[in-house]
């Protein structure tokens, strides 16, 4: 009877885990990952040798792992993708012991990371945990199994050192590119609106990668001759460890939280040295103001969670339909700057009308809406352009953009009007514009704004 009564509390316990509000494809993928991590410790148990020396290795570098968590502490877990140097104690692992000590020894470092650190939803830990797990062991397999093939040093060939080194930086690659597969397909899952090329492939993702894994060859060759040089190592990875903090510091303090692009004191500063260098060489540049027409009622209407992921969907349009070198950022709340160097009033104002049109396409989802609601968001944005030799500062091709995209809004939203800094108004486009370029709230003799930013 006593059991009876607990069946219903543990369904109702299990069916409020927040796994369950992805969405059913990539529950199923979490799942099915855990499972092949367990499957895969399961297997390699059988075939595991527990003697001294393998479990005084396994303490050893476990004992680094956790003093390399708790240097971690201080700072705190950073949110988002998770990202660290624990390979350096973790590959050796894989290529000096049996594949199960590399299956389990993430499982004692995401714990103590959940516990000491930070706690996390726990469905997030064991996925991570089984992620890891499944990249380590097929990375020991692959080194244990490549080196039973590898014959004993041949006469002429390579000596016995530079193939197991061959066999480490194999087995590496393995490993990352595991550890790298896994998380993008649960990561584009969760928030199709991620960078994944800024997360994993930019040039500093890439760079901090590369430095680890060349930092756990060369532990692993350490330990391998000499185990309790991984505790010389220590402060060294300590270092790394902080290298990677570093980065993520100086993007923090670059780019806006929500967006990802720059934040508005970066952009100004930025912007500013790239007004004075197109007045310096005579070339033509370009400001864009972008403002999302009645924001307020999207959040009203649907929550400040999908505002948010509209935020988010704008800002990875723009880094879509942007070069690299154009500057775009977050002013505050639902506007937007754009600075396009080496670029002519006509240019600019195509880039504009491109990006207009691009958003008022996009399909939002609105989570948690009545068959999946579509949120129709339309922008209007002003821009000012600067002709080459011409002699303005940032402040006044901002105020000039600024009164474009007054007019913009006061001419019925959802279009783009320009201003050139020494030809006055001299285009509109939108959806809601005539031939004349007139909005429907426009009158015939409206007076110009642009005169209005020139004054001030």
């Amino acid at each position: 009877m006593r059991v009876t009564r607990l069946v219903p509390w543990q369904a109702r316990a299990i069916r409020d885990w927040s796994i369950w509000s992805l969405p059913r494809w990539l529950t199923i993928y979490v799942l099915a990952v855990i499972a092949a991590d367990l499957a895969a410790i399961a297997v390699a148990a059988q075939a595991a040798t527990f003697s001294a020396h393998n479990l005084a290795l396994f303490g050893l570098l476990l004992g680094c792992v956790a003093a390399a968590v708790e240097m971690t502490k201080k700072a705190g877990e950073q949110g988002g993708i998770m990202t660290d140097v624990q390979s350096v104690w973790e590959l050796p692992l894989a290529i000096l012991l049996p594949p199960f000590y590399a299956l389990v020894i993430p499982i004692a470092r995401v714990s103590l990371t959940h516990w000491r650190v930070r706690r996390g939803p726990v469905y997030r830990r064991v996925f991570t945990a089984a992620m890891i797990g499944l990249s380590y062991g097929a990375a020991s397999a692959t080194f244990h199994g490549l080196s039973g093939l590898v014959p004993r040093s041949p006469d002429g060939a390579l000596s016995r050192g530079t193939v197991w080194i061959l066999l480490v930086i194999i087995a590496a690659l393995v490993k990352w590119a595991l550890n790298t597969a896994m998380p993008i397909v649960a990561v584009k899952g969760s928030d199709r609106t991620a960078n994944i090329r800024e997360a994993f492939f930019s040039s500093d993702a890439i760079y901090n990668d590369v430095a680890e894994n060349c930092a756990a060859i060369l532990v692993t060759f350490a330990v391998a001759g000499i185990p309790l040089l991984a505790l010389v190592a220590l402060p060294v990875v300590g270092l790394l460890q902080r290298s990677h903090s570093h980065v993520k510091l100086v993007s923090d303090a670059r780019n806006d939280s929500k967006t990802g692009l720059l934040n508005a004191a970066t952009w100004e500063r930025e912007s500013a040295a790239e007004v004075a260098r197109a007045v310096r060489t005579e070339s033509p540049l370009a400001i864009a103001m972008l403002d999302i027409d009645k924001f307020k009622v999207v959040n009203d209407t649907y929550g400040h969670l999908v505002g948010d992921q509209v935020l988010k969907e704008i800002a990875n349009t723009l880094n879509t339909l942007l070069r690299d070198y154009d500057l775009a950022g977050r002013f505050g709340g639902e506007e937007f700057t754009l600075l396009l160097p080496q670029t002519r009033a006509v240019d600019a104002f195509r880039i504009a009308e491109r990006v207009r049109a691009k958003i008022a396409s996009l399909s939002i989802i609105a989570a948690g809406t009545t068959g999946g609601e579509r949120v129709h968001v339309t922008v209007s944005i002003g821009v000012a352009a600067l002709d080459s030799g011409s002699k303005r500062e940032l402040s006044e091709l901002v105020a000039a953009a600024d009164a474009a995209l007054y007019r913009a809004k006061a001419g019925g939203r959802d279009q783009v009007q320009m201003i050139s800094t020494t030809r006055g108004l001299s285009a509109v486009s939108g959806p809601g514009t005539d031939a004349a370029g007139r909005g429907p709230n426009d009158r015939e003799n409206a007076p110009s704004l642009f005169r209005r930013a020139q004054g001030s």
